[in-house]
This record gives structure tokens, sequence and C-alpha cells, in this order.
């Protein structure tokens, strides 16, 4: 369930006692912090962390059932904070989503993990390799984490720009962009899409309150106040990285509307040359047709070249017909 735990004084790891009472203390002692990283628990091991914390219930719930959207909540004793990395899974070029909840007191840091693409395990070691980050207390890991989450944002958003323009490559080829999975891989392109803005887009409001911008500028509890730049600028990547998924799915929805209009233009023209092979073919069926009616009195029955010259005719009409689709292009 614990998969590190460790105390932090003046910025330096010290390992924490087991006892997580005991390590609270020790961190307030000191003038530092705690911080326990947990992966998937139970409600029965989540208790005792919720206990010696006094973590709200229905951060604790959120917590527990995960697939939350990501969100700032600010308790009386803890905030709560909800964040979705993202991993672009290359062999498949499929995007996945992970969740982090993070619970940050006044010397205390709890993180849970659920599914994979945390970037957890870097973002300790990183600031364990900045002791006077961590020095700035519980603060400096929310950051931290943040941080790194919307950096890997803006990679993964590379990755599909370069999927989207070989999809679009591809649409446009003349030689693949009628092929039957096209339009499925188009679809499958604009759903992984919109699996990324559902973990980018409602981040964007957490991150305002926690710079101070917007309608909802001012201080929040628990988050040291000298951390506003810091937040600031993970909320211009944010932008950068939204901006950069609105243009994906703007893109994706025009080439999908691009490769139906050329598999309408397509039809259209399988359509015409189907038509004039008809047409073709009507000719000598109709005239054909005509002879073959058991009449009397019909032209030139009893005339020596009339079966060759009704075939020349029809020759002659075959080859009229060809040449006039084709200069109109029907064929």
């Amino acid at each position: 369930m614990i998969v590190d735990c460790a105390v932090y004084r003046h910025g330096h790891r010290g390992e924490g006692p087991e006892d997580l009472s005991d390590a609270l203390n020790e961190a307030r002692a000191a003038g530092g912090f705690v911080w326990i990283g947990l992966h998937e628990p139970s409600e029965k091991e989540f208790d005792l962390v919720t206990q010696e914390f006094g973590l709200h219930p229905l951060a604790v719930e959120d917590a527990l059932k995960a697939h939350q959207r990501p969100k700032l909540e600010v308790y009386d004793d803890s905030l709560f904070m909800v964040l979705k990395p993202v991993v672009y899974e290359p062999e498949s070029d499929a995007v996945s989503t992970g969740e982090v909840m993070i619970f940050v007191g006044d010397s205390f840091v709890v993180t849970v993990r659920h599914g994979g693409g945390s970037p957890l395990a870097a973002v300790r070691r990183r600031l364990e390799e900045e002791p006077e980050m961590l020095e700035k207390g519980p603060t400096s890991v929310l950051y931290g984490i943040a941080d790194a989450t919307v950096d890997h944002y803006l990679e993964v958003a590379t990755e599909l720009q370069t999927d989207l323009e070989e999809l679009e490559a591809e649409v446009f080829s003349p030689d693949r962009g009628g092929s039957r999975n096209t339009a499925s891989r188009i679809y499958t392109f604009k759903r992984q899409v919109l699996e990324f803005r559902r973990a980018t887009v409602p981040l964007a409001l957490p991150l305002a309150r926690l710079a101070g911008t917007g309608a909802l500028g001012g201080g929040v509890l628990f988050v040291d106040d000298k951390a506003r730049p810091f937040f600031r600028d993970v909320s211009d990547h944010l932008t950068r990285v939204n901006e950069s998924v609105e243009g994906l799915d703007r893109l994706v929805s025009d080439i999908l509307s691009a490769h139906l209009a050329q598999m309408s233009v397509r039809q259209n023209d399988d359509m015409r040359k189907i038509s004039a092979w008809a047409a073709m073919a009507a000719i000598p069926t109709m005239i054909a047709g005509i002879y073959g009616m058991n009449f009397d009195h019909m032209p030139e029955l009893r005339w020596v070249w009339s079966y060759p010259a009704v075939i020349l005719l029809m020759a002659a009409l075959e080859v009229l017909l060809y040449r006039l689709f084709k200069r109109r292009g029907w064929l």
C-alpha cells in the first residue's frame, strides 16, 4: 500500500518512523513535513492514514473511488487536488490516463496513485536533488507534481500532432485515401484527443486558483503565497497544451469531413462510370431487341447485308458514346 514514506527536514530526506503519528510529530518538531505515497489503497488500508492526518471524508471517498475530474478542494485541515497524468503508448499510438490525488496539510503530503502514467517517483527524485525547493514545504511537492504532469502533457501533445500529420497524409494520399479502415482510424484518434481533453481542460481552473489569477484569485490555504509565480508558469504551460488540444480536435474533425467528402466524390465518379457503361450497353441491346421481335414486315429483313450493317451501326454508336463520355470525364 505505502510505496514510499519519508520525513523532510530543511529540504533533506530522512527515513520516517514506521508509526505515522510519530513521523508527523517528528516532522512538525523539526519544522519539516512528511510525504507518504500510496498506490491504489483499499478502504481498510487507507483508514489509518485518514485517522492520523485528519483527512476530510469527502476527499477520502474521492481518493478511494478514483475516476474523478481534475479539481481543487480546500477543507479546514487539508487541501485536496486531483490530477490526471497522461501516457502515450507508441506501440499502439494510444493515449491512456491515470489519476493522482494529493492531500496537502501544514506539515504533510499524502499522494494516492491510481493506474499508470504517474510521475511521482521521478518528481520525488528530482525534488530530493533540489533541497532549496523542498525546504519550502508541502507546497513544493504540489508544485513539482503539477509541473511534471503538465510538462508531460506537452510531450503527449507533440506525439499526437505527429500522428495527426501521418493520418492527414494517409487521407489525402491518392493510393490510400479511400481505404476502408481510414474512417475508423480517424474516429479512434478523435476518441484519444477527447480522452486527452478530459485530463487537461478541467485542470485550468485549479491551477488558476493556485496561481492567484482570474476571478478566483487570492490565497489558497496550505499553499505558500510565494509559490504563485511557479504555479503561474505551470498554468501558462497548461494553456499551451489546451490550445494544442483544441487545434488537434478541430483538425481531426476537418480531416474526417474531408475524408467523407472524398468518399462521396469517389462514389459519384463510380456512379457516372457505371451509368456510362450502362448507356453504352443499352444501344446494342435495344437494336438487338427490336430485330429479335417476330414480325414479318420489318425494314431490311430480306437484305443480304442487313446483319453486318446492323453490327456496324451498333459499333459506330458505341464508339460515338465512348468518345462523348470520355470527353466529359465519365470514363
